[in-house]
């Protein structure tokens, strides 16, 4: 059984993938949230051979929903009508910066692997971590794993 884990945003939606087992979580990709996104998805689900999603759950810091949580229940509305998948909501209180930060290492970084941190974090690279970063923790949760 294989997961997508999605991270979505109002300018591009992260996307991740479980191994063929559901264990493990790798980013797979960023996808531009337009005209042309569900498509893209589309795409993915087919060629990974999908057969459920999960999607981050956005809150604030004392644990309720925020003003996103409203763009990703319409977002879970189409993904649900357009793929038919059994669609999963998983917390993804501060997965961005957990991703940003798993990203960099704590040497000093020289002006060039400064720009390159900044064009990876405006490129969306992040986006598709914290996507897997939200689907291992929904694949910890129902596989039963303690950290």
């Amino acid at each position: 059984m294989r997961f997508l884990g999605i991270d979505y945003g109002t300018k591009r939606i992260g996307v991740a993938i479980s191994d063929l087992n559901g264990v493990l979580a790798f980013p797979k990709e960023i996808v531009s949230n337009d005209i042309n996104s569900f498509e893209k998805i589309g795409e993915i689900i087919n060629t990974e051979n999908i057969s459920e999603i999960i999607i981050g759950e956005s809150v604030d810091f004392s644990g309720k929903l925020n003003a996103l949580s409203a763009r990703i229940e319409i977002f879970i509305l189409e993904l649900n009508n357009r793929f038919k998948l059994p669609i999963h909501k998983q917390k993804e209180f501060l997965t961005s910066v957990e991703a940003r930060k798993a990203g960099s290492n704590k040497r000093t970084l020289s002006q060039s692997q400064v720009h390159s941190k900044v064009k990876q974090i405006k490129s969306g690279r992040i986006d598709a971590s914290a996507a897997a970063l939200i689907l291992q923790r929904y694949l910890d949760k129902i596989n039963n794993i303690k950290k």
